[in-house]
C-alpha cells in the first residue's frame, strides 16, 4: 500500500463519524491497539521534543530498506495520533517518507480539533518520523 493509499484509508476512516467526540474515541481506540514499545526504546534519545506528553518513537530498517516505527505515549490521544502516523508511514523507504504530502492531517481536521501544544506535538512527531527517513537516507 502506498503512503497515499494509507492516508485515504484514514480519511476514510474518519468520515464514518460526523461528531468529534466519536473521532477522539477513535483515536483512543486506535492507540489502545498500539503495541507497547519495549522498555529499552523508552530513552531520552527516543522521546519527541516539543510535546507537552511524553511521546517515543523508534525507527529501525528493514533489510528490504523500509523504515518501520513504533511508538508509545502517555497520553491516549497522542498515542491515538502516532498511530495513525505508523498507519501512514510505516514500512515505506526513507526516500517516499521524505517526498510524503501528509494531506490526511487537514483532511480530517486533525489540527483544528488539536489544542496549541497537541498541534505543535503532531508537527514534532511529524518532523521526527522525516528525520530518521533522512538519517537512513544519507547512510545509503
Amino acid at each position: 500500500m502506498t503512503i497515499n493509499e494509507a492516508q485515504d484509508e484514514v480519511i476514510e476512516q474518519f468520515q464514518d463519524f460526523s461528531d468529534w467526540m466519536d473521532k477522539y474515541q477513535l483515536l483512543i481506540d486506535l492507540g489502545g491497539e498500539l503495541e507497547p514499545l519495549a522498555d529499552k526504546y523508552k530513552t531520552e534519545q527516543n522521546l519527541i521534543d516539543g510535546c507537552q506528553s511524553r511521546v517515543w518513537v523508534q525507527c529501525d530498517m528493514t533489510e528490504e530498506g523500509h523504515l518501520v516505527f513504533t511508538a508509545d505515549s502517555d497520553a491516549l490521544i497522542v498515542k491515538g495520533i502516532i498511530a495513525f502516523l505508523i498507519q501512514v508511514l510505516s514500512d515505506h523507504t526513507p526516500k517516499e517518507i521524505l517526498d510524503a504530502d501528509l494531506y490526511f492531517i487537514d483532511r480530517i481536521g486533525l489540527k483544528d480539533h488539536l489544542s496549541p501544544t497537541r498541534s505543535n506535538g503532531l508537527l514534532a512527531m511529524v518532523k521526527q518520523i522525516k528525520m530518521y527517513a533522512l538519517a537512513y537516507e544519507s547512510k545509503h
